[in-house]
């Protein structure tokens, strides 16, 4: 018999089933709760609420725990590549050697975009914020490719698009930094693989050859991995909402990158920065800093630390760390100012009870800052290279809601405004 659990309303009982999901997660079924009863749930920010279920990532927090279709994040990072994990988030399996090379050369074929995407682009005033582009060029594409508005189209032209926009994104994101600077566009050489071709876009100057670090590739690689997917969380969860009403792909990444733009969201690896920075101007006094994190009465916090959803230990964090060093070591970078601070802060996470007690260890964030700030990204890029790693989870996302058939997204409130009241006219108020 299935499980039940019991809810008691103005005297009357109601049964309401529980499902359980692969990995014993347990939720309450209240589909029917307000046909039945009259009554909604409240919860503010949905932190109690599952809103879907889901067979892409399974994340727990307690334990340290993160996987992608099964697969631990550990595993994933050492071994695999970004587009395969890409493969594995939105097809449900891991592809085989010639799955995953025709996947490759399909993405690596859509990379150009098209020339009126350019005239789009030159309208943007020189520095502008790339994360504003970049939503901004997102959401045009629906313009270039229509057909995907159409909510009926083939599994064909749905894979279509899913390439168009992996292969776009990198491009438009690289496009949207050199037009911050001021500096022309770099078209993609698809013969590098898709983070290599990425840091070209980025870096190159026409006047003289760029050489892609394979020690960066590598690190890039793995942050890309460990940003794919986390589960429903804001821009993931808004990508959903906006893709249940068959908006395009396109449209509702537009919107995911819009929410993961938010500083609470998608913002903490360069806050990290910008906090090493204003340590560093300081006088470098790390010590003070610390000081000031525990104090009570201070409303100083070390950012980078500790995780909303992590009660232990950031599981992505350990893997990043190793990575860190190697990057820091390859580019000669082990004595920069910066990155010592960085590095004092984290021994005192590390050692310091105040932390220890209550689990305020590094996190991703803390890492990729630095990852980052080492190999030359600029801090406004920070949130466009999350964007580019969450991509593959959205596309999964938006893909699997719209093969379930989910409802549109409609979120019920509770009304706290006035009561009916009758107009006054203009003239006869007070």
């Amino acid at each position: 018999m299935a499980e039940t659990a019991e809810i008691i309303l103005d005297g009357q009982t109601y049964q309401l089933p529980v499902v359980e999901g692969t990995e014993n997660e347990k939720a309450l079924d209240i589909n029917k709760l307000r046909d039945q009863t009259g009554y909604v749930t409240l919860d503010s920010g949905y932190k109690n609420t599952g809103a879907t279920k889901s067979a892409i990532t399974f994340l727990d927090g307690e334990e340290g725990i993160l996987r992608y279709r099964g697969y631990p994040i550990e595993q994933l990072a050492e071994q695999s590549t970004f587009m395969e994990v890409a493969y594995l988030l939105i097809y449900g399996k891991l592809p085989s050697e010639q799955e995953l090379t025709d996947f490759n050369s399909q993405i690596m074929r859509h990379t150009l975009v098209h020339e009126d995407v350019r005239k789009i682009f030159d309208g943007f005033p020189s520095g502008a914020h790339p994360m504003g582009v970049l939503s901004s060029l997102v959401s045009a594409l629906t313009a270039f490719y229509p057909e995907s508005l159409d909510p009926n189209q083939s599994q064909d032209e749905v894979n279509l698009n899913i390439k168009r926009l992996i292969a776009k994104i990198s491009t438009l994101a690289a496009w949207s930094y050199k037009n911050s600077v001021g500096h022309p566009v770099n078209y993609p050489k698809n013969k590098l693989d898709y983070v290599s071709n990425f840091l070209h876009m980025m870096f190159a100057f026409p006047t003289e050859d760029y050489e892609v670090n394979p020690v960066v590739t590598n690190a890039l690689n793995k942050l890309l991995i460990l940003h794919a997917d986390h589960e429903q969380n804001c821009s993931t969860s808004t990508v959903r909402m906006v893709g249940s009403a068959n908006a395009s792909l396109y449209s509702s990444v537009s919107a995911g990158i819009c929410a993961l733009w938010g500083p609470l969201h998608g913002g903490a690896n360069q806050e990290v920065i910008e906090m090493l920075e204003a340590i560093q101007q300081d006088g470098g006094n790390t010590q003070k800093w610390v000081d000031k994190a525990k104090d009570p009465n201070d409303s100083f916090r070390l950012m980078g630390f500790g995780h909303r959803v992590y009660k232990n230990f950031d599981p992505r964090a350990t893997i990043i760390k190793k990575a860190a060093d190697e990057v820091l070591a390859a580019l000669g970078l082990e004595d920069s100012p910066l990155l010592k601070i960085a590095k004092e802060l984290e021994q005192a996470a590390l050692t310091d009870e105040y932390f220890i007690k209550r689990k305020l260890y590094p996190n991703v964030d803390f890492y990729s800052g630095i990852i980052y700030k080492a190999i030359g990204i600029p801090t406004e890029m920070f949130t466009v290279m999350f964007a580019m790693g969450r991509l593959p989870g959205w596309i999964a996302q938006w893909k699997e809601m719209r093969e379930n058939k989910e409802p549109i997204g409609r979120p019920r409130q509770i009304y706290v405004g006035e009561k009916e009241r009758n107009y006054t006219p203009l003239n006869q108020r007070g």
